[in-house]
């Protein structure tokens, strides 16, 4: 695995795509990183977090190149107890598009043309371990009060349920002053290069995501 390398903060080009966004971790709803109620979160459950981020972009240019109605989702795994917590991912960017539109939908989520926003994010700000970038039939659709992601054969992830909470939950993904709705998932099923794993009842959440460079 090659060290993805963002210590050079890059200067931030000229993109934006916003839509939708899902996730789904082996957290305990709600999960721990999440702020609820505006108060900031800490530890994940169990110490070791893994999981798949999934973005639809439902409106979206990146150095002119149009991204509009591709999706992408990042594989992940990190401990809590490692120094500085890095994070080893895999990224999956849509196969509908051509080369340009997934390399530079691949270089703003891997943080390689800087944002305000991507800048922020845990595996950008944090060590992160790039296992590899792949092309792959991406789904993101509507599931009850969630959604359900498919990534190729290989990633499957529905959360269709909202846990009942009177508290405002937010995520640093989309943004924590972005309002979103935890859920509770009935699959998150991932055999993907490292990452194997299958759970049932764990956490997942919904959200809108806004990303800019300037």
């Amino acid at each position: 695995m090659s060290a993805l390398d963002v210590s050079g903060a890059a200067t931030a080009e000229t993109f934006r795509i916003r839509g939708v966004y899902f996730e789904s971790c082996n957290c305990e709803a709600i999960c721990p990183c999440r702020t609820i109620g505006g108060v900031r979160g800490g530890r994940s459950t169990y110490g070791v977090c893994y999981g798949v981020l999934g973005w639809l972009i439902e409106e979206g240019h990146i150095r002119g190149s149009e991204v509009s109605g591709l999706g992408a989702a990042l594989v992940y795994r990190y401990d809590d107890d490692e120094p500085g917590s890095p994070w080893t991912l895999s990224l999956h960017v849509d196969e509908r598009g051509d080369d340009t539109q997934r390399e530079e939908l691949a270089a703003v989520l891997l943080g390689e043309l800087g944002g305000p926003h991507v800048a922020l994010l845990p595996w950008i700000r944090k060590e992160a371990h790039l296992v590899g970038v792949h092309a792959s039939r991406i789904e993101l659709t509507p599931d009850g009060e969630g959604h359900h992601l498919r990534v190729g054969p290989e990633i499957s992830v529905r959360a269709s349920r909202a846990f009942e909470t009177s508290e405002a939950v937010a995520c640093i993904v989309p943004g924590y002053d972005r309002h979103g709705y935890e859920l509770v998932a009935e699959e998150n099923v991932v055999s993907d290069g490292p990452f194997a794993w299958e759970l049932s009842g764990n956490c997942g959440y919904t959200s809108t995501f806004d990303y800019r460079g300037v």
